[in-house]
């Protein structure tokens, strides 16, 4: 029995070994002074430094970020207005078909979005660059946010709004004191998704992209295509800490902001 019920640890390990071996891999390789990934010389930090000191590489990073924030925020901010729409819609088959098609953009392949997205900037006229790579990640970051928040929504009780507006709480209080407070742990979350999201994303990105503009995901696979150097393994062992960092981030927010509902629940 003992055996058993150590089969799924044993498995779950192996998985993580498998996902993560690589990655270890390719960032113990970016120290190393040989220049290559077969023999390890001795430790070094010049890949690193070739990273911050290159810098058309630096504006590619800034480039990354401000997309990455933008689109985290203007996403969370429709996301949650559309989470709040299908929430209060009382046709119930209208609210289904408004959140299956919510559901669709989000198990639909990337390759599929980034191709739509390129054929409706060309239709409409929109130069490739900056403005389409933010509408894009906007786009595909808006559904993220309303799976997010909408479970949070329909965990809440609705007496809590009739009490507020018995009390003689305005519809805008209870939606700034009451229904917000309530489903900020979602918000957050679909931020913080939205963030990682927009960082590592490269199918959609790779179509939309133009106009001299690019992000890291497009310019590791370019180096990449030139040639493999241990100046690609450090800069994605940076976005590796720096994503990680963000799932950290989310995780240790999410448990402060359960562990004082989960005192309330008897």
């Amino acid at each position: 029995m003992g055996k058993l019920s150590s089969l799924p640890r044993i498995y779950l390990a192996l998985v993580f070994v498998v996902l993560y071996a690589p990655i270890f891999y390719l960032i113990y390789y970016s120290f190393n002074s040989g220049g290559g990934m077969s023999n390890f010389e001795s430790f070094t930090l010049e890949y690193y430094q070739a990273v911050f000191q290159d810098t058309r590489l630096l504006i590619i990073v800034m480039n990354t970020i401000i997309i990455a924030l933008l689109s985290a925020l203007l996403s969370t901010t429709i996301g949650v207005i559309g989470a709040l729409a299908i929430y209060f819609m009382k046709n119930k088959s209208m609210r289904q078909t408004v959140l299956s098609l919510n559901n669709i953009l989000i198990v639909s392949p990337d390759v599929i979005i980034g191709a739509s997205f390129l054929i409706l900037f060309t239709l409409i006229g929109v130069k490739l660059g900056f403005a389409s790579v933010l509408i894009s990640h906007i786009a595909f970051s808006i559904p993220i946010v309303v799976i997010m928040v909408l479970p949070k929504l329909l965990e809440m009780s609705t007496s809590l709004v009739d009490a507020a507006l018995d009390l003689g709480a305005s519809r805008r209080d209870v939606l700034t004191r009451v229904v917000l407070p309530y489903i900020k742990p979602g918000i957050f979350a679909g931020f913080f998704l939205a963030l990682t999201y927009s960082l590592d994303d490269f199918a959609v990105t790779f179509f939309v992209t133009g106009n001299g503009f690019s992000t890291l995901s497009v310019e590791i696979y370019s180096m990449a295509r030139t040639g493999i150097t241990l100046t690609i393994n450090a800069l994605s062992g940076l976005i590796f800490v720096i994503t990680m960092v963000l799932v950290l981030g989310y995780y240790i927010i999410g448990n402060k902001t359960k562990s004082p509902n989960q005192g309330v629940k008897r």
